[in-house]
């Protein structure tokens, strides 16, 4: 990311900090109205907890968006970790969308287009690298060649 991408990125997260509840409700709704199989996998979650996670994570992710080295193992633990909840490829795209839905409902007229454009950016280095981490560990699992049991 370009520094005037991350300093947008992370003077908007500053004020949508403040509103965490609200713009991670509006997210969930969201992601939920595009894409109802992304809503099974929160079957019997409490999401109000939930919600407090969301606002979390995007506060750690944006607070490592100048330091690469602390933000790539970072996402990739999460991308690992959302593979395990059931997360696969196709629901990024409607998690991208939901997150600058949900930034733009929250903000208003306080996100401007190209802090916008740099969320939309921003998003899309975050997905790829989640990703990559679970495309990475899958195929390592598959290469590993399978060591038949012999039992006596």
């Amino acid at each position: 990311m370009l520094p005037e991408q991350r300093h947008l990125v992370q003077s908007s997260w500053a004020l949508a900090a403040a509103c965490g509840g609200e713009l991670a409700g509006r997210f969930y709704a969201r992601l939920f109205e595009i894409d109802g199989g992304a809503a099974r996998l929160f079957a019997g979650v409490d999401m109000a907890a939930q919600h407090r996670k969301f606002a979390d994570m995007l506060a750690a992710i944006v607070g490592v968006l100048d330091d690469p080295d602390a933000m790539v193992p970072r996402l990739a633990a999460l991308g690992r970790r959302h593979a395990g909840y059931g997360v696969h490829e196709s629901h990024y795209a409607a998690v991208g969308e939901a997150l600058l839905h949900a930034l733009s409902a929250t903000l208003g007229d306080a996100l401007p287009p190209d802090a916008r454009a740099a969320w939309a950016h921003a998003y899309a280095l975050i997905g790829a690298v989640m990703r990559r981490a679970t495309t990475h560990q899958h195929s390592l699992s598959q290469s590993v060649p399978h060591q038949p049991t012999f039992r006596q």
